[in-house]
């Protein structure tokens, strides 16, 4: 039985594990006892539902199933696959763990993957050799999925940071083109008014009104967008 004391596996989860009541019931209450262990050493908060896998985790705004087969049967490997294959169309996460202690166990398991024409990594199965072995790997899922989920976040938003940067680089090189606009007039011009399309728009005495522009400083706004002659012609700065 692998060690449930700590933090073995070196994270800490801080996420919600639903277990399958129905599941729960067919169980010893040894493993049990165990699953509780590890999650409350894990700092997961474990709910019984009746769910349609055995698990669900949620971990940094993810979910992830998972089918827990605790001792492979070869007598039930039809309604097992069965039941895959409705899952794997329900939830977009889902892997599936078998316990297979014995290589006659492995070897029946392995016959029944590609006799039930499974594709590999849809769902994808994690053969272990004990019920205390598949629960820490089915934690260790679902962390990892979190991470990557959290990682994917923070990556979205260095992009976007990365694109509003840039937008308003170009937003400042536009508005500091009008002779006498300065980066300090265009930032004012940005916080009141907003974008591009909207400052085109605005009136000279909206411009005044909403800004610290000078009356000069306003007309040139309002001639840059609105006359061709103006913002076509040299400028000298």
């Amino acid at each position: 039985m692998a060690s449930s004391g700590g933090d073995p596996s070196g994270f800490i989860g801080r996420g919600v594990c639903m277990m399958n009541t129905s599941w729960r019931d067919k169980q010893h209450p040894n493993l049990i006892n165990f699953i509780t262990t590890f999650l409350t050493a894990n700092s997961y908060r474990l709910n019984f539902l009746s769910v349609s896998p055995d698990f669900i985790f949620n971990n940094g705004g993810l979910s992830v199933a998972f089918v827990f087969e605790t001792n492979w049967d070869c007598g039930k490997e039809a309604a097992i696959f069965s039941r895959v294959n409705t899952l794997k169309r329900q939830f977009k996460h889902l892997y599936v763990v078998v316990t297979v202690p014995t290589a006659e166990q492995n070897e029946s398991f392995n016959q029944s993957y590609f006799k039930y024409g499974m594709e590999l990594g849809c769902p994808t199965f994690v053969p272990v050799l004990d019920p205390e072995m598949g629960f820490e790997n089915i934690v260790k899922i679902a962390h990892a999925r979190g991470v990557w989920k959290q990682q994917d976040i923070i990556s979205t938003m260095r992009n976007e940071r990365e694109q509003a940067v840039q937008c308003m680089d170009a937003f400042l090189r536009v508005l500091t083109s009008i002779p006498g606009i300065d980066s300090h007039d265009a930032n004012a011009l940005a916080q009141a008014i907003g974008s591009i399309e909207a400052i085109a728009k605005a009136s000279k005495g909206f411009i005044l009104e909403n800004t610290d522009l000078s009356t000069e400083k306003a007309e040139r706004v309002v001639r840059f967008f609105r006359d061709p002659q103006y913002y076509l012609s040299p400028k000298i700065n």
